[in-house]
């Protein structure tokens, strides 16, 4: 392998540490692709040779201080730029970077830092998003974030206006609303706007095209028009009215559905745990919530705890709001929410209860499992997730999964992907779809 990494915490990309964009490729991508997704102008790489490239990308890889760093192959322009801004946040020493010699590192040494001045940092959050594709950027943003202690500045309006919005930068935002001056607060709220409005793109339509199919099913109708029959569920009630010799059923019982337009079918409580942990369940279930009050046959209400509870319900038609009534941290009382979920249920048996949080229990472990029972007995479709997000596995309280469990309420994670298919199954009182493991 051709030399060997710099000093302090390797890049993403290094071998063992994969990183935003993974191990370095055995072959060389074409020519004049690196870098960049249409915010700066790639460099044309179309006159060096497939060994010259894969120089260039391992000493990209492997940082350093400057020169060639054991590969035999100087940096310059694009590359240079490149490089410096990989430098200035995974390098260490005082050398690199703007701002270099004001962090952190992760194991406490002196590092290559950001934090010196906010227009050095909103130059390089404009490099980043220069040299480096948006999936890439929203990494680096969060390792700058943890990295160097970028917290304060995210309070800053030139700050909020360089970076690239996610789902982890919201949560980042919301956390630190309670210090965020006023001449900041409006352009937090754009940055928030902009990924609700693009999760709201991602998942309303198939959201409400699965749950409308659902409700349409889980609405019975014993005297259907033949439009609305239910074929499937009316042929399985009158199999016993089989007559062999005319190889036919007599219909004395037709099922329907009706139509999901018609009146309230279903009541729908989101409860939401707000710590700090469930950042980014906080944002997609806020957008989902939403999303299920904007349908006329569901009443959605929308609860969020920690050690208090708060109901959100009023502020459904905008999930922005729903967010800037969140804090984000603190405690968590499970039995505490759940006593004020059940104390809205009006009607068990056509409401659905999901309960998005890790399960680490600070209030009365016993009380919570005892609401959760009364709860399914009483006829209400119990839905545990530990997690309503893209982040993978999630940490979690096992035993009080496990007791759930026994409780016939399996507690899963989910993505907001297939949060669809979960409240459908719940809705029409099916099997929930849990994930493989």
């Amino acid at each position: 392998m051709p030399g060997n990494p710099g000093p302090g915490t390797p890049r993403p990309g290094t071998p063992g540490n994969p990183g935003p964009y993974g191990n370095v490729p055995a072959t060389p991508a074409p020519y004049g692709t690196h870098g960049g997704d249409g915010h700066g102008s790639p460099t044309d790489t179309g006159g060096l040779t497939p060994a010259d490239e894969r120089l260039r990308r391992w000493r990209l890889v492997l940082g350093g201080s400057g020169g060639s760093d054991g590969t035999g192959r100087e940096l310059s322009g694009a590359d240079a730029a490149m490089d410096r801004t990989l430098q200035a946040l995974y390098g260490s020493g005082p050398a690199g970077g703007p701002g270099a010699g004001s962090g952190q590192g992760r194991r406490g040494e002196r590092t290559g830092g950001l934090g010196g001045s906010a227009p050095q940092v909103a130059r390089w959050l404009g490099d980043i998003r220069t040299y480096f594709p948006s999936s890439v950027v929203q990494v680096m943003q969060r390792d700058a974030i943890e990295r160097l202690n970028l917290s304060a500045l995210m309070l800053e309006p030139e700050m909020l206006e360089a970076v690239e919005p996610d789902v982890h930068l919201v949560g980042t935002l919301l956390s630190l609303k309670a210090a965020m001056p006023e001449t900041s607060k409006e352009t937090a709220r754009a940055v928030v706007r902009k990924v609700v409005a693009e999760l709201e793109k991602k998942l309303a339509a198939r959201t409400r095209s699965t749950l409308t199919g659902a409700l349409d099913r889980s609405a019975k109708v014993h005297r259907p028009r033949h439009r609305d029959i239910d074929w499937d569920r009316t042929i399985r009630a009158n199999l016993k009215n089989y007559l062999p010799e005319h190889r036919t059923i007599v219909p004395e019982r037709l099922i329907g559905h009706g139509r999901a337009s018609r009146g309230v079918k279903k009541d729908v409580v989101l409860c939401i745990d707000q710590s700090g942990s469930m950042a980014a369940s906080v944002v997609h279930a806020s957008v989902f919530g939403a999303v299920l009050a904007s349908m006329r046959s569901l009443n959605t209400r929308l609860v969020a705890f920690d050690t208090s509870v708060v109901d959100l319900t009023e502020e459904l038609d905008d999930p922005v709001d729903v967010l800037f009534g969140t804090q984000l941290g603190g405690g968590t009382d499970i039995n505490r929410a759940l006593a004020y979920c059940q104390s809205q249920i009006t009607r068990p048996a056509e409401t659905v209860v999901v309960l998005i949080s890790d399960l680490y229990e600070g209030g009365i472990r016993d009380e919570m499992l005892k609401r959760v029972t009364q709860m399914k007995a009483a006829g209400v479709q119990f839905v545990a997730l530990l997690a309503l997000s893209d982040e993978g596995a999630p940490a979690y309280d096992r035993s009080h999964a496990s007791a759930l469990a026994a409780l016939g309420a399996p507690a899963f994670a989910c993505t907001p992907d297939h949060f669809p298919e979960v409240m459908a199954a719940a809705i029409e009182k099916r099997p929930l779809p849990v994930p493989d493991e």
